[in-house]
Parts: C-alpha cells; sequence; structure tokens
C-alpha cells in the first residue's frame, strides 16, 4: 500500500481561465486582500483568446499554465494542482469571476484548524445583489435530484428543490453534501485521496461528485460562512450557453448513473434520460 505524500503549509489557487476578460484583475485584486499570506496563483488556461491570462501572468506569483485546448473545468483544475510543489498543502479551487472579502481566505484557513478531518471548505458566496447562494447542499439522491430536476423552474417551492438546495438553513458552520466548486479550500491531501476531479465530468456536477467521493472516502466537507466572496458569474459559459446547458444535462445522468448501477436501474435510468431531454429541448428553446 503507497503512503500518503506529505505535504507543507503552503497555501496556492488554482482558477480556470477561459477569456475571463476584466473579472480576473478584480480577482487578483482582491486575493491580495484576502490573507496575509504568500499565494501563488496557477492559472490554468483552457483557450483564452483575450489576453487576460497574459497580462494576471505579469504579476508576481502567478503562473499561466496552458493546457492547450479547452479540457472542462475539472479536468483543468487537476492540471493546476499538479503544477504545485508539495510545499502546498492547501489549495483553493476557484472561479476567476470572483472578489475575494477582506480576509476571507484567512477565515478559511482557520476554520479549517478547527476540523481536522476536513477536506474542502466552502465559504458564503453572495451574489451581486447580494443574495446568499446556496452553495452548500444535500447530496442528490435519486427522489430529489429527479424532483429538482423536473420541477426546480416551474414551481420554485417545490420540496425536493428546498431539501436540495438548503435555501432556508441559516448560514451557520456545518457540514454538507457537497461544496460549490467556484470557491472552496481543499485539503490536498484529501484531493489526492480521491484522485481528484473525476475527468469525465466536462461542465457541472463536478463538485457534487468531488463532494461525494470525499465522504465516502472518509473526509468531511464543511460550509464556512465566516469567510464571504462575490461571484459575478456566467463570464465564460454565456459564450456557450446552448452547448452548457447540454453538458449541464449530461453530467446530471453521469452523477446518478454512476451510482444506480445493475439492470434493475436500466428501466429508471431510461426514463430519467428521456426527461432530461425533454427538460434540455425546452430550456434550449427557451434561450
Amino acid at each position: 500500500m503507497t503512503e500518503p505524500k506529505t505535504y507543507g503549509d503552503g497555501v496556492a489557487v488554482v482558477t480556470v481561465t477561459y477569456s475571463p476578460g476584466e473579472t480576473l484583475e478584480r480577482f487578483l485584486d482582491t486575493l491580495a486582500k484576502a490573507t496575509d499570506r504568500d499565494v501563488r496563483v496557477v492559472l490554468a488556461d483552457n483557450g483564452s483568446v483575450d489576453g487576460a491570462p497574459e497580462k494576471a501572468a505579469e504579476r508576481e506569483n502567478v503562473h499561466l499554465l496552458r493546457t492547450g485546448e479547452n479540457l472542462g473545468y475539472g479536468t483543468a483544475v487537476n492540471r493546476g494542482v499538479a503544477e504545485l510543489d508539495d510545499s502546498v498543502g492547501w489549495v483553493v479551487i476557484a472561479n476567476p469571476d470572483l472578489e475575494w472579502d477582506p480576509g476571507s481566505l484567512d477565515a478559511l484557513l482557520e476554520v479549517a484548524k478547527r476540523w481536522p478531518r476536513g477536506g474542502a471548505f466552502g465559504p458564503l458566496i453572495r451574489e451581486p445583489d447580494g443574495t446568499v447562494y446556496p452553495s452548500a447542499r444535500l447530496l442528490p439522491s435519486l427522489g430529489r435530484g429527479v424532483g429538482h430536476a423536473i420541477f426546480g423552474k416551474i414551481w420554485r417551492g417545490n420540496p425536493w428543490t428546498r431539501a436540495y438546495r438548503q435555501e432556508t438553513a441559516e448560514p451557520t458552520e456545518r457540514t454538507a453534501g457537497w461544496l460549490s466548486g467556484s470557491c472552496q479550500l481543499v485539503r490536498r491531501e484529501a484531493f489526492d485521496s480521491v484522485d481528484g476531479f473525476d475527468p469525465r465530468y466536462f461542465m457541472y456536477f463536478e463538485d457534487v461528485d468531488l463532494g461525494d467521493r470525499l465522504t465516502r472516502a472518509g473526509w468531511l466537507n464543511v460550509y464556512a460562512p465566516s469567510a464571504a466572496v462575490m461571484h459575478i458569474g456566467g463570464q465564460a459559459t454565456s459564450k456557450a450557453s446552448a452547448k452548457m446547458l447540454a453538458a449541464h444535462h449530461d453530467s446530471a445522468y453521469r452523477y446518478l448513473a454512476d451510482r444506480h448501477r445493475g439492470l434493475l436501474w436500466k428501466p429508471v435510468l431510461l426514463a430519467i434520460r428521456a426527461g432530461l431531454a425533454v427538460r434540455l429541448r425546452m430550456e434550449t428553446r427557451r434561450g
């Protein structure tokens, strides 16, 4: 049996860029005020054409890693983490369209000290209008996942969506089934123990899958609202909305199919696939 690798206490940030525009500059400017520690930033670039990553890489401690093509989110993160040396034991995985509250990264690290079995730690995420995004959720069981998928857009108050999104819960420090991949601090040892993100997920559900696998490996996903960030959102995905909608539905099916194997589940999964296909056509027309 291979002994787990030992890492130092260093902190790094890995962010995936895909023509991020001016948001990347704001991300880096606010990150500088989010911690008193020296932090290395790796930009795992999936084929930007706007020059923003190259400009950002002129900063000290910012490294540009060109992946060579659009690998998707999780695979690009994995590539970025692999660039880090063994002195880095803590990795922030974050979208480049975030703005950090002052001291927020240090606050996340403080929470991590209190949870020795914590594998991932997620801050409170605000939207630009101040709304708190439900970033710490339950895992989507078959019933909860299907109920949310079918009724989430047409019946906002349905019980499956309310339970899944955990929107009525107070923003207190607690464990969760999974944390939003738009911003989370991961213990590198924990990330290694599950081989990082599953590369089969091009976009969406890679964070749900990671949270589930961390839990199965004995780690905890911890919501840490004492740290806060603002997520602008949509900078990259808005460029290819139809493609992203298809990726979202494909990933939702993959997540459920991976966890419901065998002949008995085949009819159920066929029905789910058909339902998701209908939902995708409706949302594509609406878009």
